[in-house]
């Protein structure tokens, strides 16, 4: 089944990997994890590769705003926190990147330290 969730994650992960104009290996590595950590189906992964790559940045983040808006509190939560620790997977923070997920973090009106603190406690590395 495919939700909100799923997709909405998918589309918030491509900005933030493409937030500082490289797309680091460790940060690709971690997108595949990412997939298999959360269940993507492989239909769903491709359907956002496809709709990606013709997308401009701003259509990303719209489209993954309004899909994470629709996900339960706890679906926003576990999904900040998964780009927060993203935002560390290749050994620097950028800080496009940090601008992005404050003001992504805010726009779905979650509180960043329970984003930290969820991110901290319940999630593996990357």
């Amino acid at each position: 089944m495919v939700t909100s969730y799923h997709r909405g994650l998918l589309y918030l992960v491509k900005l933030l990997i493409d937030a500082d104009g490289i797309a680091d290996e460790k940060e690709l590595a971690a997108l595949r994890k990412i997939k298999d950590q959360e269940g993507i189906p492989d239909e769903t992964f491709q359907e956002f590769e496809n709709s990606v790559r013709y997308s401009k940045e701003r259509e990303i983040y719209d489209l993954g705003i309004d899909l994470i808006s629709q996900c339960s509190e706890a679906e926003r939560l576990r999904a900040f926190s998964i780009l927060y620790r993203l935002s560390e997977v290749d050994g620097r923070v950028h800080v496009k990147e940090i601008k992005l997920l404050l003001y992504s973090i805010k726009s779905a009106g979650v509180e960043f330290e329970s984003v930290v603190e969820f991110a901290k406690n319940k999630l593996t590395r990357f």
